[in-house]
């Protein structure tokens, strides 16, 4: 009987999955046969979450709203399960709705997005923060994916986004250019999905905040030549798969040699140190401290997010801290006009933040730190962006 009942129960799971998660009839009926409405923000930012299942148990929504990603449990009314969140703070949120155990998109929003492997669904809450992703009533600029000559990574070519600013084509005014760096398990979408890269700019341009600039955004994962294609690059390494992908120094040196001067010979920019600015998260943050420490001319504007120093926090015995104390010096000596680090105070990497800040104090090497209470996470790294572009370029 046991047996029987687990099995009955895998198959249904099973089943649930396949409805749920691949076929695009459930959710076109959820829209069409039903008054229901999901996610309805009220006034006070509270938020209603529904979804008809009739033939579901129990129904739970997981946002990251709650740092602990702890579900909130959702109560059925005869078919329609609902829940009550918040108030929860002005920002954008992913989320999932779980359903017998198995998560699914909210089939009632359209909205979603993407990082990597994960799609979401997306909320966004008015009011604060959330007016600075949300897509405003203000001049836009131009998002464009390029393809580009990559002979350091060992293909012909890879993809990135070009933002350019409002108006960019009607004058022929030069730009400074910020580089827009992802963290592990990202592509070259993910800044625009995820971290509304573009409307954030579109945003702090227009409320004078940010001076106009260019922004790339890259792709940092030396495997894969775009997000569109998942097809190997022709790696002249052969270890550059798991840590050694970020740790392998290949896509700093292509940001360098192939990425920079593409974009100084296609764009119009003001090619010089005092007009560009690197940052990343994660991943990025490890990117963009092996580039900046390699290059200590080239950036006087620079960003290291939910990143810092591991090989000192893990007490990794092949960390060179002399050889990275030397580094960061002659960094010093070329005088960045803005270092800025910021880490979440749940991050799994926040001890690796302190241990970058204690080498960087030892020297007395001028950086700006800003701590918010957050995880390794996109509600951190979008509210990062809105912080570290209006401090460019001044």
């Amino acid at each position: 009987m046991k047996k029987s009942t687990f099995f009955s129960k895998k198959i249904k799971n099973a089943l649930l999955r396949t409805v749920l998660l691949v076929s695009p009839f459930w959710a076109d009926a959820q829209r069409r046969l039903s008054n229901v409405t999901s996610p309805e923000v009220l006034p006070d930012n509270s938020v209603i979450f529904r979804i008809k299942a009739p033939n579901v148990t129990k129904a739970q929504v997981v946002g990251t709203w709650n740092r602990r990603f702890k579900p909130d449990e959702m109560i059925k009314k005869d078919s329609v399960f609902e829940v009550k969140v918040g108030p929860i703070p002005s920002d954008m949120y992913e989320y999932d709705i779980v359903l017998d155990g198995i998560p699914v998109l909210d089939p009632l929003n359209k909205a979603v997005t993407r990082d990597g492997a994960y799609i979401q669904s997306r909320l966004l809450v008015p009011g604060g923060l959330g007016d600075i992703i949300d897509v405003k009533p203000v001049p836009h600029g131009d998002l464009k994916a390029v393809w580009y000559d990559s002979p350091t990574v060992g293909t012909s070519q890879r993809r990135m986004f070009i933002y350019t600013p409002p108006n960019y084509n009607k004058s022929n005014k030069k730009y400074p250019v910020m580089y827009l760096l992802h963290g592990g398990g990202g592509d070259e979408e993910v800044w625009v999905n995820r971290g509304r890269a573009n409307y954030i700019l579109d945003n702090l341009i227009a409320a004078g905040k940010a001076e106009p600039m260019i922004v790339v955004i890259t792709n940092g994962d030396v495997n894969n030549v775009g997000s569109v294609l998942d097809r190997p690059a022709n790696l002249s390494k052969k270890d550059n798969t798991g840590i050694g992908a970020m740790a392998a120094g290949v896509f700093e040196k292509s940001l360098v040699k192939d990425v920079i001067p593409y974009i100084e010979s296609n764009y119009r920019v003001i090619a010089d140190a005092d007009h560009r600015a690197v940052r990343g998260f994660s991943m990025g943050g490890f990117h963009t401290q092996n580039i900046t420490n390699a290059n200590p001319s080239m950036f006087k504007y620079i960003g290291v997010m939910s990143m810092g120093l591991w090989s000192a926090a893990r007490n990794d015995p092949n960390f060179d801290k002399a050889g990275y104390i030397a580094q960061l010096k002659e960094l010093q000596r070329n005088n960045p006009k803005v270092y800025w680090i910021g880490m979440g105070t749940d991050d799994f990497l926040y001890n690796s933040g302190v241990a970058l800040r204690k080498v960087y104090d030892e020297i007395g090497f001028k950086y700006t730190y800003r701590e918010n209470i957050g995880n390794h996470d996109w509600n951190s790294w979008r509210m990062y962006l809105s912080e570290f572009g209006p401090l460019c370029f001044k």
